[in-house]
């Protein structure tokens, strides 16, 4: 009786290819997943800061008229160096609605235009148009992530008189 002791060259070369793929499965799966965790964190920081610095501009600006809130720029400091800011505004603009009406087939009531305009113009004075950017360095490549909100002055007193 011959026994046979060991593995034949195909059985371990067929062993070997197993391993070898499950091997190139398991890192390509886990590098997909590091790029999502990295992806997501990111993410995660730019939102912080975004919400963190809308915070702070609303803070500081709260009291203050339209002309005294200027653009400024800056950065998170030492614990998020990768990161920085920039803040802008510009006036806010409403469509004219009531050139839109009058454009209509068979025209628009004018006192509805006329209340339009009124409403585009103390909209225009009241609103301020706020746009908060952060921009992040990864490697050798800048990101950018912006918000933009409105800012209302609710203590300018509104006028009703034509």
């Amino acid at each position: 009786m011959n026994r046979r002791q060991g593995f034949t060259l195909l059985e371990v070369l067929i062993a070997l290819i197993v391993t070898v793929a499950a091997g190139v499965l398991l890192s390509t799966a886990w590098s997909g997943n590091l790029l999502r965790v990295r992806k997501s964190t990111l993410n995660d920081n730019v939102a912080q800061l975004l919400q963190r610095k809308i915070a702070e501009i609303n803070a500081e600006n709260s009291k203050k008229k339209f002309n005294e809130i200027h653009d400024e720029e800056g950065n998170f400091g030492d614990e998020y160096p990768q990161y920085r800011w920039t803040f802008t505004t510009q006036k806010f603009v409403l469509p004219d609605l009531g050139a839109i009406m009058a454009a209509q087939e068979g025209g628009a009531n004018q006192m509805l235009v006329t209340m339009l305009t009124k409403m585009r113009e103390i909209m225009n004075k009241a609103i301020l148009e706020a746009t908060v950017t952060v921009y992040a360095r990864i490697k050798n490549k800048q990101l950018s992530y912006s918000v933009t909100y409105y800012i209302v002055d609710y203590d300018d007193p509104i006028t009703i008189g034509m």
